[in-house]
């Protein structure tokens, strides 16, 4: 059970860091000074609760790892992140929707998180939830202005959610470690959020005047290491000065 916890714990840990890191790749290129400045605060958001979650990771595998070791120290196989947090920036527009899609899906997962019998992941949830809700309504508001704007906006932001659309099922898959989770009231069952995020997606894709594109369940794996070519570049971007200074402390 500990070693399914902690691979749980490292997988909402690693999309956290990973999407978080895309992010933080906008500073001092947003559109705007003020849109700027909010892109580096959801960076910040993501990578704070990714802190929570290694450090509760490392407590529970108990071999002496922390936050950095986990963040700093693995390679792209044992990053267990959803694919669409590596996926590339792309323009703002691609962004934009990448942001609404993962926050729309994990907004109502933190909110059942919070009823887990783990009391540490459910106090992550509490304070993971209130972020999301706001990432929620900034990129959900971002789309609709996006879709409802000029042609070239809507044809971006279209094209954007035809992109990602292939990376939606992986939201809603689960395995071996995820259905024990789920079985000991750690986690909630991801399928139970669906309706939610369905409904929420429709709503703003009807205001953004943007068509709903068809989610593939064929582009999976992140869960279990495998990734697309993006995300070996991104961590070693990621990576280099902790590597390059084994053992600093920050």
């Amino acid at each position: 059970m500990a070693a399914d916890l902690v691979t749980y714990t490292l997988r909402l840990a690693d999309t956290a860091l990973v999407l978080g890191h895309r992010l933080s790749q906008w500073s001092s290129y947003g559109p705007t000074i003020e849109e700027d400045i909010a892109m580096s605060n959801l960076a910040l958001d993501l990578i704070g609760q990714a802190r929570l979650l290694y450090d509760y990771a490392g407590t529970v595998e108990g071999k002496g790892q922390d936050e950095d070791a986990l963040a700093y120290l693995r390679d792209e196989h044992a990053y267990l992140n959803l694919l669409i947090a590596e996926q590339p920036n792309g323009d703002f527009a691609v962004t934009m929707v990448r942001q609404f899609l993962y926050a729309a899906f994990m907004q109502p997962y933190m909110e059942a998180l919070m009823r887990s019998k783990d009391a540490t992941l459910a106090a992550i949830a509490a304070k993971a939830e209130k972020e999301l809700a706001y990432h929620v309504r900034h990129a959900g508001e971002w789309l609709v202005r996006l879709g409802d704007g000029t042609a070239e906006s809507q044809a971006r932001a279209q094209a954007g959610l035809d992109d990602l659309a292939i990376f939606v099922g992986e939201f809603f898959e689960t395995d071996a470690v995820e259905k024990a989770m789920i079985a000991a009231g750690i986690a909630p069952d991801p399928t139970s959020i669906r309706p939610r995020f369905e409904a929420l997606l429709d709503h703003v894709l009807g205001e953004a005047t943007l068509r709903r594109p068809v989610f593939s369940t064929h582009h999976l794996g992140g869960k279990t290491g495998r990734h697309t070519e993006h995300l070996g570049p991104m961590l070693a971007e990621m990576q280099v000065l902790h590597r390059a200074h084994p053992g600093a402390v920050w």
